[in-house]
């Protein structure tokens, strides 16, 4: 088979090598987005993806976009019977989807049809979510839209965004090479998606990291998990800002106005605990402004908080 891989984030890397694992020599090109410039030294950074076809000796090309000026003569070059696209970050255009024998197949991180769109293991996470999934589906013209070939699911009632993403990534690395021998076998049965059902996780922004201690705590620790360990739920105090990325829920009501500290102690990894709406949250680690990530005991005794501190 001459397959073509299309993706960019560490997410679609996990796939590629699952993939390349149960065909070696078969992946004919590898299509991911430009490098981007990184840190404070603006210096070019490669995807993941890229980096990963390069250790792998995989032909790697980057168009500015799949436009037929652009893409056509590539995707002629490699003639592939099947595309597997993983995260790539652009829709692709009917000449493309049309062009495989074997037509265009997607790894999308959540149990469709819910959770289309950009960000869907964020927004489930955020959501409280307590079983996620990849569901693999023949790609068609709309968003994550496309009829479903095979679906995983998992526990996803704790961990942060990190721990859940890569537990996906490796669910839908394996299946979606599962799915592929099923396409070549002539095996494999697309089922169509109910829209009735459809959810949509819009893209995250900086304001979708707010922490609001008058919510419930359920909503608070789900959005600390959902950004964890960065770019971490953020938050203020009369020292400054700061952003927690671990906390857990406490089986206790609170004592106080939301934000307030309910317990401060410098002992060892510390302990602090915060008020919500209907319960305290203990507070684990944080990143001061401008500083790296610590514990609460370390927070406690650069005495960066008091017992007379709020949460804004």
């Amino acid at each position: 088979m001459r397959i073509l891989f299309m993706g960019t984030p560490e997410f679609a890397r996990t796939a590629l090598w699952e993939i390349q694992k149960a065909y070696p020599g078969e992946i004919v090109g590898v299509i991911t987005r430009q490098d981007t410039p990184k840190n404070r030294g603006h210096i070019m950074t490669p995807p993941p993806v890229k980096t990963a076809a390069l250790e792998l000796s995989i032909p790697v090309y980057q168009p500015v976009n799949l436009k037929k000026e652009n893409f056509a003569d590539i995707l002629q070059e490699m003639n592939p019977d099947i595309i597997v696209v993983v995260a790539y970050g652009k829709l692709l255009p009917p000449y493309v989807l049309e062009y495989p024998r074997f037509g265009c197949i997607n790894i999308h991180g959540s149990i469709l049809p819910k959770y289309r769109g950009a960000a869907p293991i964020q927004r489930a996470i955020l959501a409280g979510e307590k079983e996620m999934g990849v569901t693999i589906i023949k790609m068609a013209e709309g968003l994550d839209t496309g009829d479903m070939y095979a679906k995983a699911t998992m526990d996803s009632s704790t961990g942060n965004f990190e721990e859940i993403h890569d537990r996906l990534a490796d669910l839908g690395g394996k299946l979606v090479v599962e799915t592929m021998k099923k396409i070549f076998d002539g095996t494999a049965v697309a089922e169509p998606q109910d829209d009735a059902l459809s959810t949509y996780a819009s893209k995250i922004e900086k304001a979708d990291r707010i922490l609001d201690f008058s919510q419930p705590a359920e909503i608070i620790i789900n959005k600390i998990r959902t950004f964890a360990p960065t770019p971490g739920a953020e938050t203020k105090l009369p020292s400054g800002k700061v952003k927690i990325t671990s906390a857990i829920r406490l089986d206790e009501a609170p004592e106080g106005e939301p934000g307030t500290v309910a317990a401060l102690s410098a002992k060892g990894l510390g302990l602090l605990t915060v008020n919500t709406v209907d319960a305290k949250i203990k507070i684990e680690r944080l990143i001061p402004e401008g500083k790296k990530e610590m514990s609460a005991g370390d927070f406690i005794r650069g005495r960066r908080i008091t017992q007379t501190d709020r949460f804004e």
